[in-house]
């Protein structure tokens, strides 16, 4: 199936380390270690560098739920796991190693009841409330405001502040941006130095409610678009600044609700948000076990995972007609597998492990996020620790890096590079009455001139050998790193050695006209060509040639 997506050493997974699976997993991989490699092709353009990738693709989002931030991101100064200011200091290195660009807080659903007053003041005077959306757990409210900027200090990442349009009101949200970034000396602002802050933070990001068709608030699409309107009116700093306005979009396929948000309300908005996870058990009363499953479920999951193109791609259309210059982005600030809570744990804290299955759902997500990456300006995958799709997962002081964060360890390499085209031509992958590409992927230009490609074998039973032609570049010096398991299933797990993490790879090797790349079976390559003169000189040029959008930092 030929498709653009715009984007002997052969290494088995069967042949990595062993660790325990269940049987339709552990036949999957053996199935593996007697197939020969599937043959495909691909055409990548050095020369041709286009949109650039926005960093914000790889956005974060960190909720007020289960050990998502107690626990997980805050211990408090008086903790025995160290930390610093709080935040403890394993957890935030771990981040910082990706270069995390913006983090989405305090929710979700958690917004909509969220009142910022709260959380600001010395914490022991600090209310306590009722997460009523999430358990119906105390809320003391240790982390907020102040706590929040100081994890993006130490992460480096920009701010992206859910308002609350459920219980709040136009002035409450007003007078939050005013507490962050103003540098007046209102009452508001002295208020913000008196707790600690003299200068103002920055602003970048503001969005209006959260999922105001569900959890916030239950509205029509013709309500929210006004009530939007009334709130972007005052989304401004005491400087008359305004951040990147986020208005609600669809869930999912909700396609009315796009088409009446452009309609009525595009010139107040600089991004519309998406929201689309993939239920690997078919349905939201059943959504499968995290590790527990088969070649049925895996394939499932992978084309769930797949839709996003569909999705993407429709809400872009009814976007173009009101914004043919794409001025206006689309945000998917929630995405991910969801599964079922692990066993033993309170299922409204969303805890999930995470398996090789998901990282490489992940990289598709990221691919196709890249190939859409004219109207997608950002993405922030659910969640940051301990919930859902985590980076990283705590227990107590012991923390682990999950296979999700090490994909996005690896697709850190496009953040802010220029799209390259990228071609293939690949058997497809076909289970049951599944049938999706076999070799999905995505190139990039980097900033300093390097090429990086990436490639996912989604097939759990064959290998692939690439036969890759390189247009307008160089086949020399290239390097690989491979993110494969013994099994789909496989996963890292608390006070044992990782299983699931990146490895150089020496199965890349020059051709006549390019490379060649050996894939095992359910595995992501990264490819790195280094960089040249003529790649920076691209780069520059490209940049020139095409401003950043507005809604683009």
């Amino acid at each position: 199936m030929k498709r653009d997506t715009h984007g002997a050493r052969f290494l088995l997974a069967a042949t990595l380390a062993a660790i325990a699976c269940t049987p339709p997993a552990a036949a999957a991989t053996a199935a593996a270690a007697t197939q020969p490699p599937l043959e495909a092709r691909a055409t990548l353009q050095v020369d041709a560098p286009g949109v650039r990738i926005a960093p914000e693709i790889e956005g974060q989002f960190a909720e007020h739920l289960g050990a998502g931030i107690y626990g997980g991101l805050w211990v408090g100064e008086d903790s025995p796991i160290p930390n610093t200011r709080g935040l403890r200091n394993d957890v935030v290195a771990a981040l910082r190693r990706l270069h995390v660009p913006v983090l989405r807080w305090p929710g979700g659903c958690f917004a909509d009841q969220y009142h910022w007053r709260d959380g600001i003041g010395p914490r022991g005077q600090r209310p306590v409330t009722v997460n009523s959306n999430w358990g119906g757990v105390d809320e003391g409210n240790a982390f907020g405001t102040h706590e929040y900027y100081e994890l993006l200090q130490q992460l480096g990442a920009k701010s992206y502040i859910n308002g609350n349009v459920g219980t709040g009101s136009p002035r409450e949200f007003s007078e939050w941006i005013d507490y962050v970034g103003s540098a007046s000396h209102s009452t508001i602002a002295d208020q913000r130095r008196a707790n600690g802050r003299d200068a103002p933070w920055p602003v970048d990001y503001v969005a209006v409610g959260n999922e105001t068709w569900g959890c916030g608030g239950n509205m029509r699409a013709e309500f929210y678009a006004d009530v939007y309107r009334q709130y972007a009116s005052f989304v401004h700093d005491a400087q008359g600044r305004k951040p990147v306005r986020i208005a609600v979009g669809p869930a999912e396929d909700d396609y009315h609700w796009t088409e009446v948000l452009m309609s009525q309300a595009a010139p107040m908005m600089d991004a519309l948000s998406l929201h689309y996870y993939t239920i690997p058990g078919g349905s939201w009363a059943h959504k499968g076990s995290a590790t527990r499953f088969g070649e049925d479920e895996w394939a499932r999951a992978l084309a769930q995972t797949m839709r996003m193109d569909e999705l993407i791609t429709r809400h872009s259309q009814i976007m173009d007609r009101y914004d043919p210059k794409r001025r206006v982005a689309l945000f998917v600030d929630e995405w991910g597998l969801w599964h079922d809570a692990e066993p033993g744990d309170n299922p409204a804290f969303l805890v999930q492990q995470n398996t090789l299955r998901d990282a490489l759902a992940a990289a598709l997500n990221l691919d196709l996020f890249i190939a859409h990456a004219e109207r997608v300006r950002m993405a922030n995958i659910a969640q940051m620790v301990n919930v859902l799709q985590a980076m990283v997962l705590t227990d107590g002081p012991r923390m682990l890096l999950t296979p999700t964060y090490h994909v996005f360890d690896l697709y850190q390499a496009f953040q802010g590079a220029r799209r390259l085209p990228l071609q293939i031509d690949s058997p497809d992958y076909v289970h049951g009455e599944v049938r999706l590409p076999g070799l999905h992927g995505a190139a990039g230009l980097a900033t300093d001139g390097a090429v990086h490609a990436a490639f996912v074998n989604l097939d759990p039973n064959r290998g692939v050998r690439l036969r890759l032609a390189l247009r307008g570049g160089r086949a020399d010096g290239a390097r690989a790193i491979l993110l494969t398991a013994p099994a789909i299933n496989s996963h890292n797990r608390f006070g044992e050695p990782p299983v699931v993490e990146p490895r150089p790879c020496d199965c890349v090797t020059a051709s006549p006209d390019g490379l060649v790349l050996l894939l095992p079976p359910h595995a992501l390559v990264r490819l790195d060509l280094p960089a040249t003169a003529a790649g920076r000189a691209a780069v520059a040029a490209a940049a020139a040639e095409a401003p950043a959008p507005v809604s683009e930092h």
